[in-house]
């Protein structure tokens, strides 16, 4: 009689132990599986596309993802964020703006017994925005594959990897088994501007033994990350007719006058780099970015105001309240050579991220287990990196003591025009996660 694959992992208690490598028929079947659903995933991630879940719009999209995990038997928790429930955290990042639809998607899958560990699956799906669409090659929330190519406005940042998540169990539940361990699909909103998604699942409730957020990383995990501050400098000047120029103040000269003084903080901290674990190498880790400007209200008027929305990182185990101080000390001493500002100084609003940076220690049991599917499934040796963005793994590695995997595939021109993901590398990250899962929860029969 012929022994299917998966019987050692669910025959006896000693076989289901979740430590148990999983013998090479058992990995061929499972990513051949993958591989035959692989279509379909990719039908469904053009379907996410579709849904332009910029902030504020999500709550559509993530009516589809409360509507699919119900479908594939999750016992589906969908809610509206409540800034003010999460507001005491040290985690909660400021908001500026309407959470109306605001909602989170969180799908759990529950074993008969568990026997396994637990396991979070997040993905986000918030996108940023577009850009002039015009500057696109086609409609941004109009998917198109071309070779290799996955195209759309978040198709990579990250609805490829909230698909890899949903896909990779899809893939164990063809073969007849599910997780030996409760599991839980996230699909989180807040991760392009404050985090408070993530924060506010795990307030909730929804912590594991381990996470794995497939953010477009390259085929590679994420060793360390940088916290991220938004912040916003109102500049208030005196407005005369521009003939009169230099008797008023212009707002938006004194602007530069600032950006340049954030510029010189930058380099201060840039310069720190060695006094960082993991950071001594990185090239620039520290990014100060004005991504909006804003001021004025007539061209021949000498300008009364000027808004500057400003992003900077700041290192692990360096206080988001520190640096915030950090900030406006040199908002102030930049201000400071500008007599018109002397009786009206620049005000700085913290808008958004307020995150602090994180370092996933090396030597886990989940990193470990986590080389060894990669390995198999791209035959390559798995390899870390530090990365100056922001990630939403700080919310489990520095608040629930979790080691959360920050793993994903390739992307290109993401936040920028263009935006693509690897096919071929995300079959590849699905079949690492569907391996993992198998290993680290465990499989029991439907």
């Amino acid at each position: 009689m012929t022994t299917d694959p998966f019987t050692a992992l669910i025959s006896t208690a000693q076989e289901r132990d979740v430590n148990t490598t999983l013998s090479a028929d058992m990995s061929r079947a499972i990513l051949a599986e993958v591989r035959k659903g692989f279509a379909d995933q990719v039908r469904f991630t053009e379907d996410l596309v579709r849904f332009p879940s910029l902030r504020g719009q999500e709550h559509t999209a993530q009516d589809f993802i409360a509507r699919e995990l119900a479908k594939r038997g999750y016992g589906v928790d969908r809610w509206r964020i409540d800034p003010e429930e999460i507001r005491h955290h040290p985690g909660f990042s400021p908001v500026a703006v309407d959470y109306s639809n605001a909602y989170n998607v969180v799908g759990a899958m529950r074993p008969r017994e568990e026997t396994g560990r637990s396991l979070i699956l997040n993905g986000h799906i918030d996108v940023v925005p577009t850009g002039p669409a015009d500057m696109w090659s086609a409609p941004p929330f109009e998917p198109r594959v071309e070779g290799d190519w996955l195209y759309g406005r978040g198709a990579g940042d990250m609805k490829a990897g909230l698909a890899a998540n949903i896909f990779a169990v899809d893939a164990l539940a063809r073969l007849g088994y599910r997780p030996a361990a409760t599991l839980y699909q996230q699909s989180v909103v807040e991760e392009e501007c404050t985090g408070n998604g993530a924060l506010a699942a795990l307030l909730r409730g929804y912590t594991a033994d381990a996470a794995i957020i497939p953010e477009p990383e390259d085929n590679r995990l994420v060793r360390a990350n940088v916290g991220v501050i938004w912040f916003r400098v109102h500049v208030r000047g005196a407005p005369v007719h521009v003939r009169e120029a230099g008797t008023g103040g212009d707002a938006i000269g004194a602007a530069y006058t600032i950006i340049a003084g954030l510029r010189a903080l930058e380099e201060r901290w840039n310069a720190m780099k060695g006094e960082h674990r993991f950071f001594e190498d990185v090239d620039h880790p520290i990014n100060f970015n004005v991504g909006k400007i804003e001021g004025g209200d007539w061209a021949s008027t000498v300008p009364a105001w000027c808004s500057l929305d400003c992003r900077i990182a700041i290192y692990p185990g360096q206080d988001p309240h520190e640096a915030a101080r950090e900030i406006e000390s040199a908002v102030r001493d930049a201000a400071a050579g500008i007599a018109f500002l002397a009786n009206s100084p620049p005000q700085v609003e913290f808008n958004g991220f307020f995150a602090r940076g994180y370092v996933l220690e090396p030597g886990s049991e989940a990193e470990g287990l986590l080389a060894r599917c990669h390995l198999a499934t791209f035959d390559a040796p798995l390899e870390s990196f530090v990365t100056p963005g922001y990630l939403d793994g700080r919310v489990f590695v520095i608040y629930a003591d979790m080691p959360c995997l920050v793993y994903g595939p390739v992307s290109e021109a993401i936040h920028g025009f263009d935006e693509r993901v690897s096919l071929s590398s995300t079959e590849r990250i699905t079949g690492a996660i569907a391996l993992f899962i198998a290993e680290w929860c465990g499989l029991e029969r439907i």
